[in-house]
């Protein structure tokens, strides 16, 4: 019998087909609670990691949104969707055949670095506080502006070709905000045979991965039999997301009442854990203090 779960993070392996938010319905029902929610959309086509917070670890999920990714991914050249992937209608097709391996690792490698993207016309940017994915749906051509990103590297794995298509699997390592069907676009635009995205994996997310990730499958069955769904505590999420400090007793009892610590000299926003590894806040130093940004063991 399922069983509420305790405050924390789970890294899913989300499956293909289903959207994020899908993902959040089930673990609803899986952990025994509504107050479930996820950081880092996910595509109903892509599959891999996706944080899902429960309880009150959700106010986690503000410092989850931030943080650089890694896929798996595989471009095909030849044709360009309305979506840049496999599930839009095709608005270009060309024979990519005969595309050189070189030119293909010379078009990736130049959009490594600071580079400025142009997001996917499909994508969840906001135009005039609509989202451009709506409007493209609605039949309305949707143009966005170009957004500066980093790619850290783009490793190129196996280049096929079949028929009219050239197949490219990629990883990429990236900020956040990247699009990898953007790249697959822009790709082909570069090569002047169109391109999108058919199978994009996630396999990081700062530091969660694929090796800490559970099937929903997996979860349920863990929960059906009253065993513990393998989440991360508050404290441990907390130490994978940010620097950490153990407080006193007397420093844990003046945050819990939203009160400042005497800094300690770390830079940026950290993590404050009691002496058992529970997290009490995340703090942001300013001069002398370290001033409470979000108190999670309030008085």
């Amino acid at each position: 019998m399922t069983t509420a779960q305790p405050p924390g993070l789970i890294v899913v392996d989300k499956p293909q087909g289903i959207t994020s938010h899908g993902v959040v319905a089930r673990m609803r029902r899986i952990c025994g609670t509504r107050k479930v929610g996820h950081g880092g959309t996910l595509d109903p086509m892509a599959t891999g990691v996706l944080i899902v917070a429960v309880g009150k670890a959700t106010k986690l999920l503000t410092y989850v949104s931030g943080l650089d990714k890694s896929y798996a991914a595989t471009i095909r050249l030849g044709q360009a969707t309305v979506t840049d992937d496999a599930e839009g209608e095709v608005t270009v097709s060309a024979d990519a055949s005969a595309v050189a391996d070189e030119a293909i690792r010379a078009g990736l490698t130049a959009m490594t670095g600071e580079i400025d993207q142009v997001p996917s016309a499909v994508s969840a940017v906001k135009v005039d506080g609509q989202r451009a994915y709506k409007r493209v749906r609605e039949g309305e051509a949707v143009e966005l502006k170009a957004r500066r990103v980093t790619i850290a590297g783009i490793g190129i794995g196996e280049i096929r070709r079949e028929g009219a298509f050239t197949d490219v699997d990629v990883d990429v390592s990236c900020s956040s905000g990247t699009y990898i069907r953007a790249i697959a676009r822009d790709l082909g635009d570069a090569l002047g045979v169109g391109g999108h995205l058919i199978a994009l994996r996630r396999t990081r997310i700062g530091g969660f991965g694929l090796d800490a990730a559970a099937t929903l499958e997996a979860l349920a069955e863990r929960a059906e039999a009253g065993a513990p769904l393998g989440a991360l505590t508050m404290g441990e999420a907390a130490a994978r997301l940010m620097p950490v400090r153990t407080a006193t007793e007397a420093e844990a009892k003046a945050l819990s009442y939203g009160k400042a610590l005497e800094s300690a000299g770390i830079e940026g926003r950290y993590a404050v854990l009691d002496g058992d590894g529970g997290l009490l806040a995340v703090v942001a130093e300013q001069g002398a203090q370290a001033k409470p940004e979000t108190v999670f063991a309030a008085a």
